[in-house]
């Protein structure tokens, strides 16, 4: 059970106390940022690199140690701060990583007696009137609310068709406390946007933006209801997943009322064990989950870490069997989510079509297409770096990724480090909540199974993904084609209703050339419209060989006729 003492920043609003939040957060930042400096650019510059090498992974364990304590104390947007860091596997040392860790569940909680009094504020009502019962003990305390376990009363419960709930509420005075991170964060935005090495990569300014956008949206729990709505819409004919009801007669924008879907946490492989639940066959399942979201559907949980993923049994049926998985994932929590945009999506799926295929220079090109290189950049270095990298680790998982020779890495970032700093890199919009979600699922497949290897997972899903592109090509191409043959199907009758008209006198002028020009006209636009078809049925032929050689090669076969008639139509006609 979490402690109960109240968090020393998150109850009281007062102008002197959010100053001084300020001021700590700046000061925090400022000195880290000047240690950064005379370590990593300046004793470098005067001969001095052993020394910041040396000293760097103890550098490293400090600056985590005090980000913690600073986060811990302060609460608010801070734990998210240190959330999305120690997520950040890919580019942060595993000295960072490992001491923000704690943050996912280290939240002191508050009081009872202050959460009562905000809840019954916003629902109009005493909470002895709303529920039956509350348990005054939080099942969860997180660093912008609280959860409370608690029964309906029974006519909501006679109207809902649900007993158990749990009463979600904000933390007191947190409107406050997250307007005075965003201004303090803002402000280090600005800072890191006159720093070369930053701006020349990413808009720090514009990634606050973003997640000051994310943050307001978190402490909106009508926001939260709706997308949880929308999410269980997404997967409502998928049985791999399940969402909580929402109890909207008890919801506002501080206080949210949901189905108590409470089971097994996903990391918790001894809970699993003993359900007779092997962790190592739930790891793909929850990727192949996460890929259908972020390359799919589009909508994604961003923060799929493993206090917000259960694994609810399910019971079996008369024979014995459940009809599928026994078992199936509940998500919970949807105050951060995503939304990835149709061209972004498929820049993604490319990219992952490219990663599985260890292919290099389409995994740069995919890359650019979702914005994450600069049109202008000079990628060829980048794409023999990727291939070598695919060549010599691609296709390992981590566990025999622990197992190669360190020095094996050093000479990889010897050889293509310069290559990879040198490039323009930037990171588009809503894309930190892309990075952090594939971060956190491949947190929690290695949870659960310490040899699980991603590319098992991503070559099937890769495979389907190649198909689905495959027929959607072979659909644009019989759609043109189809159009084209309309075209030309429709041409003659449209170009003999103008020689009528022209004869009739109904285009108000008559011409003794008039015929004999549109007679020149209908052969070269049958020539045009026959080259057309030409180029679309041998195309098509091309790609629907690929899975049906008889029926491509008779469309190549075919594309023959209209050529030769773009050949000697004209000629004949001479």
């Amino acid at each position: 059970m979490t402690s109960v003492r109240p968090d020393r920043g998150d109850s009281v609003p007062d102008p002197r106390v959010a100053r001084a939040r300020y001021r700590r957060i700046l000061r925090f930042a400022a000195w880290n940022l000047a240690v950064t400096w005379w370590y990593e650019l300046l004793l470098p510059r005067i001969g001095l690199t052993r020394v910041a090498e040396r000293t760097r992974s103890k550098r490293m364990q400090r600056f985590a140690r005090r980000f913690h304590v600073l986060a811990v104390d302060l609460g608010g947007l801070m734990i998210k701060v240190g959330q999305f860091m120690s997520s950040r596997l890919d580019v942060l040392p595993p000295e960072i990583t490992k001491e923000l860790e704690g943050l996912q569940d280290e939240v002191p909680a508050v009081p009872f007696e202050l959460i009562k009094q905000l809840a019954e504020a916003e629902l109009g009502m005493p909470l002895s009137r709303a529920f039956s019962w509350v348990d005054e003990n939080p099942v969860a305390a997180a660093s912008l609310g609280q959860a409370h376990r608690a029964r309906l009363a029974p006519l909501d419960a006679r109207d809902t068709g649900l007993s158990g709930v749990v009463i979600k509420v904000q933390r007191p005075g947190i409107d406050s406390i997250v307007e005075v991170d965003l201004a303090a964060l803002r402000r280090v935005g600005g800072w890191l946007s006159h720093v070369r090495l930053v701006y020349s990569r990413v808009d720090a300014p514009a990634l606050v933006e973003e997640f000051a956008v994310t943050s307001l949206e978190e402490i909106d729990y009508l926001h939260e209801a709706g997308s949880s709505v929308r999410f269980a819409a997404e997967f409502a004919d998928d049985p791999r997943v399940s969402v909580p009801e929402i109890v909207w007669e008890r919801t506002t924008r501080r206080v949210l009322t949901l189905e108590d879907v409470t089971a097994i946490k996903i990391t918790d492989a001894a809970a699993l064990t003993a359900a007779g639940i092997d962790p190592a066959t739930v790891a793909p399942v929850f990727a192949a989950v996460m890929f259908d979201q972020l390359f799919t559907d589009g909508f994604f949980h961003a923060d799929p870490h493993p206090g917000n993923i259960f694994v609810t049994p399910l019971p079996a049926s008369a024979d014995g069997s459940t009809g599928g998985l026994p078992w199936r994932l509940t998500f919970i929590d949807f105050g951060m989510m995503g939304e990835v945009g149709a061209s972004t999506r498929s820049g993604l799926r490319k990219m992952l079509i490219a990663a599985a295929s260890r292919d290099g220079k389409g995994l740069v090109e995919a890359a650019r297409e979702v914005g994450v290189l600069l049109p202008t950049a000079d990628t060829s270095e980048l794409e023999r770096a990727m291939t070598h990298l695919f060549a010599r680790f691609g296709g390992m998982g981590f566990a025999e990724l622990r197992e190669v020779d360190p020095r094996e890495f050093r000479e990889f970032a010897v050889e293509f480090g310069d290559v990879v700093r040198s490039l323009p890199f930037q990171l588009p919009e809503n894309f930190l909540l892309v990075i952090r979600a594939m971060s956190l699922t491949s947190g929690v497949c290695s949870a659960l199974d310490p040899a699980f290897n991603l590319w098992d997972s991503v070559e099937p899903y890769a495979q389907q993904l190649i198909r689905e592109e495959r027929g959607n090509v072979v659909q644009d191409v019989g759609a043109q084609a189809l159009s084209n043959l309309q075209l030309a199907w429709g041409l003659p009758k449209r170009l003999d209703s103008l020689i009528t008209r022209a004869d009739e006198g109904t285009l108000g002028f008559r011409s003794p050339e008039l015929e004999k020009r549109v007679g020149r006209l209908e052969r070269s636009v049958g020539r045009i419209v026959s080259a057309v078809l030409f180029g679309a049925l041998l195309v098509a032929g091309a790609v629907v060989r690929a899975d049906d050689v008889v029926f491509g090669t008779v469309l190549m076969i075919a594309s023959a006729v209209p050529l030769l008639h773009a050949l000697f139509a004209g000629r004949r006609a001479r």
